[in-house]
């Protein structure tokens, strides 16, 4: 899900921002080219253009934003990563709206907290413009909503909804399914306090829309979440965020399934909530 080449996103030392570049050229009008990783056969570059369109509308609206940037999170020194593993903590018992919360004020509830929003921030309800709201309140930190309402708002334009076959609303049109749905596969933390802490979320996705006919099929991609994370009101809230393409592992031989079972399989399969 890469929005440069090399790198997708740049730190910018003091000033608190994590900025993602956007591809060259208009991100609502095209996408630019890249690689692909599956057979000559599918169609990549469309494929992929889903992909780079909308990473590019939530770096669009998660950049530039010069409000409460001198976080705590850049004063700390880093902490030693060190890999997720498994401790038999249960998940969070609770929920605000559909999104996991209540996460403790520890570390691993900061990696936890970190995994459920990589999900939400690259689901196919933010591009609905009756989630999206609930979901900027939700996940983010109080005095971030406000502006990060306005961006994701104007990110996602009709035009840019057109580009993916939807409507203004987020929907698809009759008889496909549009699918975005996120797996975090690991977390590791790089900076860690009693007040914030940043935390990076390997991911895995698939991306498109399912359908007959559809230009957009549903394609796998891989890529890396850094989350900034402020503890507020009681929980863990995502500060800003920002992504990066990879690591990717070389693609499998798997036979590609039809429209209908993966429409079908996004019905009926439920997401799940992320622990350590």
């Amino acid at each position: 899900m890469s929005l440069g080449d090399e790198q997708g996103y740049t730190d910018y030392g003091d000033t608190g921002h994590t900025r993602t570049r956007l591809p060259e050229g208009d991100p609502y009008g095209g996408a630019p080219r890249r690689g692909g990783r599956r057979s000559s056969s599918r169609s990549l570059v469309t494929v992929v253009g889903v992909v780079v369109l909308l990473i590019a509308a939530i770096a669009f609206a998660n950049r530039g934003d010069d409000a409460s940037s001198d976080t705590p999170t850049n004063k700390q020194p880093q902490a030693k990563a060190a890999p997720t593993a498994p401790t038999g903590t249960k998940p969070v018992q609770t929920k605000t709206g559909t999104i996991p919360s209540g996460f403790p004020h520890t570390q691993q509830g900061a990696e936890s907290a970190a995994a459920n929003y990589s999900v939400v921030l690259v689901s196919a309800d933010i591009l609905k413009s009756v989630r999206r709201g609930e979901i900027v309140t939700q996940v983010f930190a109080a005095d971030r909503q406000a502006s990060l309402t306005d961006k994701f708002n104007k990110a996602y334009s009709k035009q840019f909804l057109s580009n993916l076959g939807l409507d203004a609303n987020g929907n698809a049109a009759a008889g496909h399914t549009y699918v975005s749905r996120t797996a975090p596969l690991g977390t590791r933390t790089t900076s860690y306090a009693d007040a914030a802490a940043t935390v990076e979320v390997w991911c895995t996705g698939v991306f498109g829309t399912a359908g007959a006919n559809s230009t957009n099929p549903v394609t796998s991609d891989w890529f890396t979440m850094t989350l900034q994370l402020r503890w507020s009101d009681g929980d863990w809230k995502v500060d800003s965020f920002s992504q990066k393409d990879g690591p990717a592992p070389v693609p499998g031989d798997d036979k590609a399934s039809n429209a209908d079972e993966m429409a079908k399989a996004v019905e009926e399969y439920g997401g799940f909530t992320y622990a350590r």
